[in-house]
């Protein structure tokens, strides 16, 4: 988060004094006004705290998950590499293999 683009907190703009003079502004309105100002700078910066903890939470969860996807894609390069190809010639060999015993016809 970047206060220093921030030019008032809440308290400067709470305790802002105006120079009054014979034609100045009302001091009800200015009250009034500026207790609108308090409310909706609190209410952005309320705002600005929950989206930053939820981008905290969120980074930390993409971290997460980016270790996660590392972790799975060498566990799958493993298996890959450690396993040979199978193909169907292979297969049907097996099963005549296994066939032979079972029927107990050896060649």
């Amino acid at each position: 988060m970047n206060n220093d683009k921030i030019a008032l907190t809440m308290q400067e703009i709470l305790e802002k004094e105006f120079k009054i003079d014979a034609r100045g502004y009302r001091m009800q309105e200015v009250d009034q006004f500026l207790d609108i100002i308090i409310r909706d700078y609190n209410e952005y910066n309320n705002m600005v705290k929950k989206l930053s903890e939820e981008n905290s939470r969120l980074a930390d969860e993409n971290a997460s998950l980016k270790q996660e996807v590392r972790s799975l894609k060498s566990s799958i390069e493993t298996v890959k590499g450690g396993e040979k190809e199978i193909t169907n010639v292979d297969l049907l060999r097996r099963i005549s293999n296994l066939e032979k015993i079972i029927l107990g016809k050896e060649e």
